[in-house]
């Protein structure tokens, strides 16, 4: 493999299990070598750093809570995505947002949505068995599918259906009964009172089990009989086929290559069956630990040769770009407000359309969401005052000497920001845009400022290529 194929498929890697990487840290992964970066990855040294969320309390300390607004929580998480060294921890609670799919819209005390990702952060590499606890007895959870409703002598479904359909095993691997029968599972599983809240704080809901409230009686739950309760359901629905496959394919959907819509997962196989019978079976040999599967999923051959075949979200397009430019780095009072820029292009952390979570792939790109991300990326990536694009700059220009052709031009940007596989039109019209001014020159301070601003505008048009927003 050619070191050009080598940058290539560690930025694949970068962007799938993280958010991206500047061509200076690509080539220190690939030097250090493609399995051991996903070993990293997968399970980080004690001593690959979180971001500091203490500083980010200390100077911000409004962002560790909320209420109906979800700009303080959607700015905690942006601090973290942005300076984590961990970048697969945060991809994992993302994720597990869009699976798990919880929305202040209705638990109206963000609070808990920063809770959860806090939760799905901790743990979203760990066992799964052990999330669907954790997230049956999560309170924006209990809240947001009613099941602080869930009682005895009138059981509420919400949780129960959503467990079965959406979280576990998809539609068409149950019955209505199987549905009722698991609600009656978790009757009494619910959320204690708590203080109300006083002018500058939210006191936290905790999950509280109501013996009182539950059903104690004979149920009938996927084929099996007995006397239930929500850790029984959970132990037998990971007993059925159709769990491990169901939640491989939405990680195969996440990181590998775009799925259709997770509905039409009853009737349309899987893109490659064989990929998701081979997690599927890690799965379930591991006792349902994610990492083993991730670890397979990111050394595979089907994972290799996936390159482009995911449209990034919008919340990857926004930290790629931070990341790439060097812009947000660490505390700035910029961040409640770029942390809504992904919800003008469609996705509002903390706040799902519903528990389906987001339409994905092609679903993210329409008329108005993709001029809110060409501009979001092309503001920063033509602002040669930031770090990350100053080290383009210099790369270019330390690349073909004191003077540089159009051609030359584009393809060391296209190389940088990338490396990008763009169409031969594509990149015709780019020389084309190029060639306008002549050939760039770096000798002398006036013709590196301009040459400088010349990469900077390439970089923009960049942005707002097919093969950019659609990579």
């Amino acid at each position: 493999m050619s070191n050009h194929d080598e940058i290539a498929l560690m930025a694949h890697l970068m962007r799938r299990a993280g958010f991206g990487a500047d061509r200076d840290q690509l080539e220190r992964l690939v030097a250090q070598g493609y399995e051991e970066t996903v070993e990293q990855l997968v399970d980080p040294p004690a001593d690959v750093p979180r971001a500091d969320i203490d500083e980010l309390f200390r100077y911000m300390p409004s962002l560790a809570s909320g209420g109906p607004d979800t700009t303080p929580g959607a700015a905690n998480w942006l601090y973290h995505m942005v300076n984590t060294q961990r970048p697969l921890e945060e991809k994992m609670a993302l994720f597990w947002h869009h699976v798990f799919a919880t929305g202040n819209s209705k638990v109206d005390n963000d609070n808990h949505l920063i809770a959860q990702i806090d939760m799905w952060r901790d743990h979203g590499m760990g066992n799964y068995r052990d999330l669907l606890v954790m997230l049956a007895q999560n309170p924006a959870m209990i809240y947001w599918l009613d099941n602080h409703e869930n009682h005895k002598r009138a059981p509420n479904e919400n949780w129960g259906r959503e467990l079965l359909e959406l979280f576990s095993l998809g539609v068409g691997h149950y019955t209505e009964k199987d549905v009722f029968e698991c609600a009656r599972a978790f009757t009494g599983w619910t959320i204690g009172p708590k203080m109300p809240r006083v002018p500058n704080h939210r006191f936290f809901f905790q999950y509280e089990f109501r013996p009182e409230e539950h059903d104690y009686g004979q149920k009938e739950f996927l084929g099996h009989r007995g006397n239930f309760d929500g850790f029984d359901i959970i132990d037998i629905i990971l007993e059925q086929p159709a769990c491990p496959r169901f939640i491989v394919r939405h990680l195969y959907n996440f990181f590998v290559a775009d799925e259709t819509q997770v509905p039409a997962w009853n009737i349309e196989p899987p893109r490659d069956p064989e990929a998701i019978e081979e997690l599927a079976g890690v799965f379930v040999d591991s006792g349902f630990e994610l990492k083993p599967v991730l670890r397979t999923l990111f050394n595979s051959d089907f994972f290799k040769e996936a390159m482009f075949q995911k449209v990034r979200s919008p919340i990857e397009t926004v930290v790629g770009t931070l990341r790439m430019t060097g812009d947000l780095q660490g505390v700035q009072r910029e961040l409640p407000q770029v942390s809504q820029a992904s919800a003008h292009m469609g996705q509002s952390l903390h706040n799902p359309p519903s528990v389906e979570g987001w339409q994905t792939g092609r679903d993210w790109i329409n008329s108005g969401a993709v001029v809110g991300r060409i501009n979001f990326v092309a503001d920063r990536v033509s602002n040669t005052e930031l770090p990350g694009v100053r080290r383009i700059v210099e790369r270019v220009a330390a690349s073909n000497g004191q003077q540089m052709t159009a051609d030359q031009l584009v393809d060391q940007c296209v190389d940088l920001v990338g490396p990008l596989d763009v169409s031969e039109q594509t990149r015709l019209e780019l020389i084309s845009h190029a060639t306008e001014e002549g050939p760039l020159s770096w000798a002398g301070d006036d013709n590196w400022s301009r040459s400088s601003e010349r990469v900077g505008e390439m970089l923009a048009l960049i942005a707002a290529t097919t093969e950019y927003q659609f990579g």
